[in-house]
């Protein structure tokens, strides 16, 4: 009888394998990063063909490690980084061009053509897909490459050329790829592109005749927990897909936050706040985005808003590699606890704009507040606070969205290891900052939806009582130092809208 589930978790920077047991603890997990690829400034992609090959690697390693065998796994579920973009061959499963990543802004013309032909302007889909016209959506990225590629427009037509996020194209390769692999994708994902209508959770043809998008390149939309079909490939052979879940959204489902109002925030390359609004298609006022939290087979779709923000996580990194003020990422603690306090300076890293709740395109990143005093110490203090200033604006935006107040933030990803960080947001939020005792929810969550489908877990009593306490952060705070703390990061923000202009 199998004992585990196998996860595929398919991010920006690398793509892992993980293997749970039914207490939702890691029984294996193997890990290889892909090349970042940046053709000019402002473009980001990846190789979808070294993800594939990594993808392989990482299950066979994952099962070496574990000493597993194909019997031992009742089901595979697949998380990926939501809106990146692959379009391929449907008879060679070649990719026409490389992934375009969601943090790529080469649509950022297109958006100000889409926004400046309709009086709503940037929201002028908003009311069909919960989100505003922005360089982050796949319906933008998928319209530039069928009108920059030669030739694609014309196999997209005739039905050769298959458009997915890389969900779509992990489980098509996973379930035989040109021998007749899966062309699918889940609510989640279909949410993502802005060509999905939330209210029928169909393909809405006037979204795809305003982008131009011929129907037959769009993968076929299903529950985020169903048994799909199953691996054809060595690494797993036989074995059930049988979840799917946008990364944020699988963060979610794995923080067990399946009533309306429970929150979570996922610190990574971005950070993800999304909250649970139930049943309930919830629109935003406060720029933030409405989307499809999940659904399971059978049972209606449950919706969230969702606050992003582009560069969390990222900003370490360039600290490291760009600056070389750090040698490794774990270095950012000890610097910035050199320091009592950011020493005045503030860190807004608009890289590629700014997104929720200011979805301002145009702003680019600024270091404001900078006198002799500061020193690198202060700077790494800034660029760990610059995330937890992010946060607060999402949350503040959320709670007068959804009319309630947090009571407390459930928080995972690779950041929240850094006791520094989650202190200071709770300080910043006045609420408690709650880190679980898996920390790797969004693999979690893809195994929970596979596992469900399968039988594996009977239901979400099953999962919550897998969820535990790590560590609570309490805030200790004073009122006035965190206003003044707040007023000096609205100042460096407004500092950098309108950068381009300038």
């Amino acid at each position: 009888m199998p004992q585990y589930v196998a996860a595929i978790d398919q991010g920006t920077t690398s793509t892992r394998c993980i293997v749970f047991n039914r207490q939702g603890q890691i029984v294996s997990l193997a890990q290889k990063e892909h090349k970042q690829i940046y053709p000019q400034p402002g473009w980001v992609e990846h190789n979808p063909e070294e993800i594939w090959k990594n993808t392989l690697e990482v299950i066979a390693l994952a099962r070496i490690k574990g000493k597993l065998s194909v019997q031992d796994i009742a089901a595979v579920g697949i998380t990926n980084q939501r809106e990146t973009t692959v379009v391929w061959n449907r008879k060679t499963g070649k990719a026409y061009h490389n992934a375009i990543v969601w943090q790529d802004t080469r649509t950022g013309e297109l958006v100000s053509q889409f926004a400046a032909a309709d009086a709503l302007g940037q929201d002028r889909f908003r009311e069909k897909t919960g989100l505003p016209l922005a360089t982050y959506f796949s319906g933008l990225k998928l319209k530039w490459l069928l009108d920059n590629v030669p030739g694609l427009r014309d196999d997209a037509e005739r039905g050769d050329a298959l458009f997915g996020n890389m969900d779509t194209f992990v489980v098509w390769n996973l379930t035989g790829g040109p021998q007749g692999g899966l062309h699918l994708t889940d609510v989640t994902n279909a949410s993502r592109t802005q060509l999905m209508n939330l209210h029928t959770l169909g393909w809405d043809d006037s979204l795809l005749d305003a982008f131009t998008i011929p129907r037959a390149m769009l993968p076929q939309i299903r529950p985020s927990s169903q048994v799909y079909g199953t691996v054809t490939s060595e690494v797993l052979p036989g074995v059930p897909v049988a979840g799917i879940l946008g990364d944020q959204q699988a963060a979610l489902v794995g923080q067990t936050c399946y009533e309306p109002g429970m929150a979570k925030n996922t610190y990574g390359t971005g950070c993800f706040l999304l909250m649970n609004t139930g049943t309930k298609l919830r629109p935003s006022t406060c720029g933030l985005l409405t989307t499809v939290a999940y659904q399971f087979d059978n049972q209606p779709v449950h919706y969230a808003l969702e606050g992003s923000v582009a560069i969390a996580g990222a900003l370490v990194q360039w600290l490291r590699d760009n600056l070389g003020i750090i040698e490794k990422s774990t270095d950012i603690d000890a610097l910035a606890r050199s320091v009592d306090d950011n020493g005045g300076a503030y860190f807004v890293p608009a890289f590629s704009g700014l997104y929720a709740p200011h979805w301002k395109a145009d702003a680019r990143g600024v270091i404001a507040g900078l006198t002799r005093f500061v020193t690198k110490g202060h700077l790494a203090r800034a660029v760990l606070e610059a995330t937890a200033y992010q946060t607060v604006d999402v949350v503040r935006a959320m709670e007068q969205d959804a009319g309630v107040s947090l009571r407390s933030l459930r928080v995972d990803g690779g950041m929240v290891v850094n006791d520094l960080l989650m202190q200071f947001q709770s300080d910043m939020l006045n609420c408690p900052v709650i880190r679980p005792l898996i920390t790797e929810t969004t693999a979690l969550g893809a195994a929970y939806a596979a596992g469900l489908a399968v039988g594996f877990w009977n239901g979400f009593d099953d999962l919550r009582q897998n969820w535990g306490i790590a560590k609570t952060y309490e805030p200790h705070m004073e009122e006035i130092q965190r206003s003044k703390l707040m007023r000096g990061w609205q100042k460096a923000i407004e500092r950098s809208f309108g950068w381009e202009d300038q």
